[in-house]
């Protein structure tokens, strides 16, 4: 089982990783800034989910965050999926002038 590592992000935050799940895992990246489990709730939205951390022998693991059903909260802080500040800022590609209507390098019938 793998568990969430430290990795800095290319926006230059430190950031959790980990794969969570059994059969059909998803590919984690939430702010390792840690939150409780009610301000977590309050940041989650449809493509913004949040998760349960739990510390154990072998690191940080990142859970499902269903335990916000249970009556009185979850004790364990919570982390919220990453909003890239670098991904907000697309790198604009270079205007290249074109005679032809085929790419360059694709060979044309003639």
């Amino acid at each position: 089982m793998t568990r969430a590592r430290r990795v800095r992000c290319r926006c230059g935050r430190t950031v959790l990783r980990q794969l969570v799940g059994h059969r059909a895992a998803l590919d984690v990246t939430a702010d390792a800034e840690e939150l409780t489990a009610g301000a977590a709730a309050e940041l989650r939205g449809p493509n913004r989910l949040d998760w349960c951390l739990r510390t154990t022998k072998g690191g940080p693991d990142l859970r499902w965050a269903d335990c916000n059903r249970r009556d009185g909260g979850c004790p364990h802080p919570h982390v919220i999926d990453h909003q890239c500040a670098a991904a907000a800022a697309p790198v604009p590609r270079p205007r290249t002038s074109r005679t032809s209507s085929v790419p360059e390098g694709q060979l044309t019938l003639d």
